[in-house]
């Protein structure tokens, strides 16, 4: 396991909690933008094959997500995640001034990070995208036509085909394993559409990985999303058989070699 300093900043909902894996002489800053429900605890994987390619890596707990202030997995308004991601990059920055910044964005992490990249459109150098949820995802509608919304939590054996992964993340006590929170759901919803009626990212170059197993995230609803984002310069790779987390699946090395391999594509050493 990487190296890992703990920051904590003032958040838009108070103490937000911040893992810096960091590099003594990076080329390039990364910041992880993670999923719904979890943490950026979950990403050492990637922050350890990253560091070893230069980059020093941050990462928060989004507002009611994992050591960060606020009522477990609440977010009213979207734009106030995005506004605290704002603040990470700007931590990094700080300590490194003048290095290309990337965002990474996982699953309700692609959501946040698409929409940074419209907000903050002259910050980044590339966006990496990961089973992002973008485009047409059905799960919001669906589950808000309801009276009430059911505990029904994410299958740990949706993440991955490793086993090992979803034991994990069921017994992680920082993840949150109960049901929707409707304000959430109508975030979602509100947001999906703004990232949808906002227009692209230019030239910024894209990079879209995504399992072709994906039930939590479908393929089909987020290359509608991600299509839309990108202004043309966009990489895709879609892993067969995988699941939800690529990052953490069977074949995670061949995920974690597309983002070596686009990074230094397009940001040569």
């Amino acid at each position: 396991m990487p190296h890992v300093r703990e920051h904590v900043l003032a958040g838009t909902h108070g103490a937000l909690a911040v893992r810096e894996w960091p590099h003594p002489a990076p080329r390039l800053l990364v910041v992880v933008v993670h999923g719904y429900g979890e943490h950026a605890g979950r990403y050492d994987g990637i922050a350890a094959v990253l560091t070893g390619a230069g980059a020093a890596v941050y990462g928060p707990d989004h507002a009611g997500h994992g050591r960060s202030a606020g009522e477990r997995v609440l977010i009213e308004d979207f734009e106030d995640v995005v506004t605290d991601v704002h603040a990470v990059a700007d931590l990094a920055r700080s300590a490194h001034p003048g290095l290309p910044l990337v965002l990474l964005g996982h699953s309700m992490g692609g959501l946040i990070a698409a929409r940074y990249a419209q907000r903050y459109g002259d910050e980044p150098s590339a966006l990496i995208l990961s089973g992002p949820v973008i485009g047409a995802w059905e799960l919001p509608g669906r589950l808000l036509a309801l009276d009430e919304i059911p505990d029904t939590p994410l299958s740990p054996s949706a993440l991955s085909r490793d086993p090992a992964v979803g034991a994990a993340y069921a017994a992680d006590p920082l993840v949150w394993h109960g049901p929707m929170k409707r304000p959430t759901l109508e975030a979602f919803a509100r947001t999906l559409d703004t990232v949808s009626r906002s227009g692209d990212v230019g030239r910024l170059p894209l990079l879209w990985l995504h399992g072709d197993d994906d039930r939590v995230v479908p393929l089909p609803g987020s290359r509608i999303g991600v299509e839309r984002l990108s202004g043309g310069r966009l990489t895709e790779r879609i892993f067969p058989g995988a699941r939800h987390e690529v990052f953490h699946e069977t074949d995670k090395a061949r995920a974690y070699a597309e983002v070596i391999r686009f990074l230094d594509r397009v940001l040569p050493r």
